[in-house]
């Protein structure tokens, strides 16, 4: 049994949901199929989740509903006219939004959550009415029905355990193709909650998990992972084969393909997962696996993300002061921060965050409570960071690879804030300027992938 989830622009008109009909039809062993919500059909287009928020924030702050409405609709209204299907599932698209709007006084969070995912529901029952069309056996499947059960954290569910053992026991032995909606689930008590993004990637991934799947493939627009982001380095290599780990990293940093949590379900199941393009099928696409040929290529990949910023704290003899790092992260939890990296030396220490957490207030208040309960010769915040990251299992098993890539970043002129390498040893980060990540990445990735760079020894 294969797993298949298509992406948005793989869904996002009739004649995209032709192709994943063919694609679905080509090959039997492709039993469930997960769904997003209809995405851009062009680059200036909107996606049907991004009206459905217009359409719930409208209905919370009491504003123009019916037009709203009316533009979440018409996307399904012109899909299911261009496929020729009958009216009754456009009647049943209208039903259940006017049902989810009448629930506004549910509470905002969760009225959000229901409306969001309203888009991947009623896609799997327009994609499943559409097989049903072409004289396929299919079957839409409810979430709720089949025991998708997650906690209660609005936009950030966390599937439950048991809901693994629910999704096997109803779907392994079921006929047909099973159309199932990503993106939520429900809690035991019956609400309905959304992941977070990246959605419909997580429940492809628990699907194929708790079917215990020999294959999730995962169809987007793109006919594999490429080595770095075609939009800074020109016709990057394509990735043939990563490992999970590889891949997760890859995400965290700044790839697009996959959110960087969507892959654990699968991963620990042992379930591969492929990446294929739903424009091209036929491409070989790129495998994601537990363990890889680390000889043929140290290095998989090179990534950057930017909008990090760093809390700099000195004190002289900081190493020698018990629960000095316990009481800063002390500091950093009570403003209900999350940090991403801690490199220390002897007398200072740095950390690393999202810019996006911080508020002028907040830094201010950080400062004050670290120079006034630690007593710090100095302590500041600085801006405009971007971590760039070299990923590879085979690094820690090659001798200069951190050499080299120091030597090429001050080639380039790129000046280094940090310097991390985890335990794991799968990443090393580089703390750069945000005006110089890109400079890093081609830098980085001649150094590793352009054959006229002498290989390291």
């Amino acid at each position: 049994m294969k797993v298949c989830k298509f992406g948005g622009t793989s869904l996002a008109s009739a004649e995209q949901m032709r192709k994943v009909a063919s694609i679905i039809r080509a090959d039997q062993e492709r039993r469930i199929v997960v769904v997003s919500a209809p995405g851009k059909r062009f680059k200036e287009d909107t996606k049907v989740t991004d009206l459905l928020i217009s359409l719930a924030e409208a209905a919370l702050s009491n504003g123009d509903v019916e037009d709203a409405l009316r533009l979440v609709v018409s996307r399904y209204e012109q899909i299911a006219l261009e496929l020729k299907l009958s009216v009754e599932i456009i009647d049943i698209i209208k039903e259940d939004l006017a049902a989810r709007l009448t629930m506004k006084d549910d509470g905002d969070r969760e009225f959000m959550d229901l409306m969001k995912a309203s888009g991947e529901d009623n896609c799997a029952k327009l994609f499943s009415f559409y097989l049903q069309s072409l004289g396929v056996e299919a079957e839409y499947i409810d979430p709720k029905e089949v025991g998708l059960l997650v906690s209660k954290e609005y936009g950030n569910a966390q599937v439950l355990p048991e809901a693994y053992e629910n999704l096997h026991r109803e779907l392994r032995n079921k006929e047909g193709i099973l159309v199932f909606p990503g993106f939520f689930g429900y809690t035991p008590e019956g609400t309905l909650i959304t992941f977070p993004r990246g959605g419909s990637d997580i429940t492809g991934s628990i699907v194929a998990a708790a079917v215990e799947a020999n294959l999730y493939e995962n169809f987007t627009d793109v006919d594999s992972v490429f080595a770095a982001n075609p939009n800074v380095v020109q016709n990057p290599v394509e990735i043939k084969e990563l490992t999970y780990r590889e891949m997760r990293e890859l995400s965290y940093a700044g790839f697009s393909v996959f959110h960087d949590e969507a892959l654990i379900p699968a991963f620990k199941k042992g379930v591969p997962v492929s990446i294929k393009n739903t424009n091209n099928p036929g491409a070989p696409g790129t495998m994601v696996v537990n363990e890889r040929n680390y000889m043929i290529n140290p290095v998989v990949g090179i990534a950057s993300d930017s909008g990090f910023s760093t809390i700099y704290v000195r004190k002289y003899l900081m190493n020698r002061e018990v629960g000095f790092g316990r009481h800063l992260l002390e500091i950093i939890e009570d403003e209900g921060l999350s940090y991403e990296h801690m490199p220390s030396g002897i007398d200072d220490t740095s950390i690393i965050l999202r810019s996006s957490q911080l508020t002028l207030e907040m830094e201010q208040r950080i400062v004050q409570r670290i120079e006034q309960e630690l007593q710090v010769d100095d302590v500041h915040v600085e801006h405009d960071f971007a971590m760039v990251m070299v990923v590879g299992e085979g690094m820690r098993k090659m001798v200069g690879i951190t050499a080299k890539a120091t030597t090429g970043l001050a080639r380039a002129g790129v000046n280094l804030h940090m310097i991390n390498q985890g335990s794991s040893e799968v990443s090393m980060v580089f703390g750069v300027k945000t005006e110089d990540a890109d400079k890093a990445v081609r830098e980085l990735y001649n150094d590793f992938f352009v054959p006229t760079k002498s290989p390291v020894h």
